[in-house]
């Protein structure tokens, strides 16, 4: 499983300094490519860039 970013992403840049397997990348609004992302499994107990999102935008994919 993995999480993505919904179009309500507002870029602030807050979730890719989080994420352990640099899964996330900018475009317009951020992305998450799927076969990087492992939901922080291995290395938090919750997916970071949920925790740090300011626009709670991140959700399971």
């Amino acid at each position: 499983m993995s999480m993505k970013i919904t179009d309500e992403c507002i870029a602030c840049g807050a979730c890719p300094p989080d994420c352990p397997t640099e899964a996330i990348s900018e475009g317009d609004i951020y992305v998450i490519d799927p076969d990087k992302c492992v939901e922080c499994i291995g290395y938090h107990d919750s997916p970071q860039c949920v925790a740090v999102c300011p626009v709670e935008c991140i959700i399971k994919a």
